[in-house]
């Protein structure tokens, strides 16, 4: 018998497992040496193997400052001041302590020369729990903060004094930060309920961007403004070891601490950092872990390649049967927002509201080459739902000042608020028409579905894995919802046949905050992140199917979800900012893989 080599000129490769794109990359924490004294509320500068940690809790407040070498702590010079939530700048050999509580709020500012403090020019105003950056002692921020209430004030360091520049956009306490006088970042808090907002500084004014995956106060961060970890924190029911990373546009989950702290000191880079001391439901701990990016590792799948699954004993080709589809660009909204509905068709679409430099009702409709705006939602919000068509859509929930349960028509001009959902939740997905539309999932990880039927909301069955920021599609008694997260980001897809959701066939890339459209049996899922995605798959009734990417990667986008999946329409969004692109989906057949067992 002819030998296969020697038929088509290669061997047949033997995996335990199926041929993935890549394993991107992780990180891991490992144990350090533990500081002399326990204590939580510290603050801390430097790097992996030069860190300095000062000031805290024990529970009194202390001065005591900690050298670290990479593998042991060392007591040097106390603060004078004793005190604990407190901000930082600078090096291992120059650094700032500034703020904190004693005591009460306060203003003092100490300067470190590698052996000593010495006080220098008071805060304008006192405070603590705020964030605080900077590369030196002669060059810091110290943003928002708690001075008998939240503060979202801001003061730069110039060495000498300080003074007030451009306000945070949500003023909050307990936050992580990292970067420079000029670019910098803070995110997390509380305001006073917990949030996971980041807001990146220029130099001169504050924008919002993507927010942390886990809302949380009392957590830390270690890198510069476009490339950070946050770590540790309390959630609302649990202090917790979480670590996210920042790419400059979103959050990835990546490692959990050992042993899981808040109020933790800080020190190094996203790929080296360190976490010593700190507070948990057991007490205060002296424990130091270090962090380590691993790099990634790739398996590239080729197209043609056959193998053999020594776990499932069959033999797999892969072969993807491509169709000619393509993304293309349409006319840019009027006006650039992410977190935006929609409704309506490819040549027919529908946008409203979302954010842009505040929270939006402007509605927009789409005529297949431009955008025209028309009449607003009477409740400007971001993060809602929305399905029907251009003519005859419902927006659904949101998040304003408060998380919205409102209901609005739009009746192709102008929009009426009818019947209240059940639930105030923002972060949900929504499908169907205005007069038979389904609103599933959303904040607080629910797993509550709701049925409007033109007047008024009744409960439909609870998706199986509660989660928020997932997409939809379909009918409101044929659905489908993928992606989102439980909190962590997942792939999950599940049907809706207008009494209960069934799981099926898993998205090939886990996502959140993507956009949806189509069928049960033709559905698309599109873009979506963190990080900002250009994939797009098709969907069979089982399967996903990978096929030709979008052209502008982003996350938090809407779509015309009463398109086919063979012509589909999105636009907004987010990745480095808000942005206005529209693109148009085109594809003549639904993609399907070939497995050969």
């Amino acid at each position: 018998m002819a030998k296969y080599s020697d038929i088509k000129g290669f061997t047949v490769q033997t995996l335990s497992t199926d041929t993935v794109s890549n394993t991107g990359a992780a990180g891991a924490w490992s144990s350090g040496g533990n500081m002399n004294t326990a204590r939580y509320t510290l603050a801390g500068v430097g790097t992996q193997t030069q860190a300095l940690g000062f000031g805290g809790r024990t529970p009194s407040y202390v001065g005591n400052t900690e050298q670290y070498d990479g593998s042991s702590w060392t007591e040097t010079s106390d603060l004078n001041t004793g005190r604990g939530y407190l901000g930082a700048a600078g090096t291992y050999t120059a650094s700032l302590a500034f703020g904190g509580v004693t005591p009460p709020s306060s203003a003092l500012t100490e300067t470190w020369n590698g052996s000593s403090w010495t006080e220098v020019g008071d805060l304008n105003t006192a405070r603590n729990e705020h964030a605080g950056f900077g590369a030196t002692n002669t060059a810091a921020l110290a943003a928002s903060g708690y001075a008998g209430g939240m503060v979202a004030v801001v003061e730069s360091w110039n060495g000498s004094a300080w003074t007030e520049t451009a306000d945070v956009n949500t003023a909050r306490g307990d936050t992580g930060g990292g970067g420079t006088t000029t670019n910098g970042i803070m995110f997390g808090g509380y305001t006073p309920t917990n949030t996971g907002a980041t807001e990146v500084w220029n130099g001169s004014s504050w924008t919002e961007v993507a927010d942390l995956n886990l809302a949380r106060k009392g957590l830390q961060g270690a890198g510069i403004y476009t490339s950070i970890i946050g770590f540790g924190g309390e959630t609302a029911t649990a202090v917790v070891g979480s670590t996210e990373s920042w790419d400059g546009s979103s959050w990835t989950e990546i490692a959990d601490f050992s042993t899981v702290r808040a109020e933790v000191g800080p020190a190094g880079t996203s790929s080296l950092a360190l976490a010593y001391a700190g507070n948990n439901a057991t007490g205060i701990v002296a424990i130091t872990e270090e962090f380590e990016i691993t790099p990634p590792t790739a398996q590239v799948q080729v197209e043609g390649q056959l193998f053999f699954n020594s776990t499932t004993n069959t033999f797999k080709e892969t072969i993807t049967d491509v169709p000619g589809a393509t993304w293309s660009s349409g006319g840019n909204l009027n006006t650039a927002r992410r977190a935006l509905a929609g409704g309506g068709t490819q040549t027919a679409g529908l946008a409203f509201g979302g954010y842009d430099t505040a929270l939006s009702g402007k509605t927009e409709e789409y005529n297949g080459s431009s955008w025209s705006e028309d009449g607003d939602l009477n409740t400007a919000r971001a993060a809602l739902a929305g399905c029907g068509l251009q003519s005859s859509a419902l927006a659904m929930a949101g998040g304003s000042t408060t998380t919205e349960a409102v209901a609005e028509e739009y009746n192709g001009s102008s929009w009426t608020e009818v019947a209240d959902l059940s639930n105030a939740r923002d972060q949900l997905a929504g499908c169907g028409r205005q007069t038979a539309a389904l609103g599933f999932g959303g904040a607080g990880v629910t797993a509550s579905t709701e049925e409007y039927d033109g007047s008024s909301w009744t409960a439909g069955g609870n998706l199986n894995t509660a989660r928020r920021y997932l997409a939809g599609a379909g009918l409101q008694t044929a659905a489908l919802g993928f992606g989102g997260a439980e909190p962590t980001i997942t792939a999950k897809t599940e049907q809706y046949n207008g009494t209960s959701w069934t799981e099926t066939g898993d998205l090939n890339q886990a996502r959140r905050e993507l956009a949806g459209s189509g069928t049960t049996t033709a559905g698309i899922a599109m873009l979506g992140g963190p990080p900002a995605y250009t994939k797009t798959e098709l969907f069979n009734g089982s399967t996903w199917t990978e096929v030709n990417d979008a052209g502008s990667a982003r996350y938090r986008l809407g779509s015309a979800n009463a398109s086919t999946n063979q012509a589909a329409l999105v636009f907004g969004g987010t990745n480095s900012g808000n942005t206005a692109a529209t693109e148009e989906f085109t594809a003549s057949l639904t993609n399907k893989t070939i497995t050969s067992s």
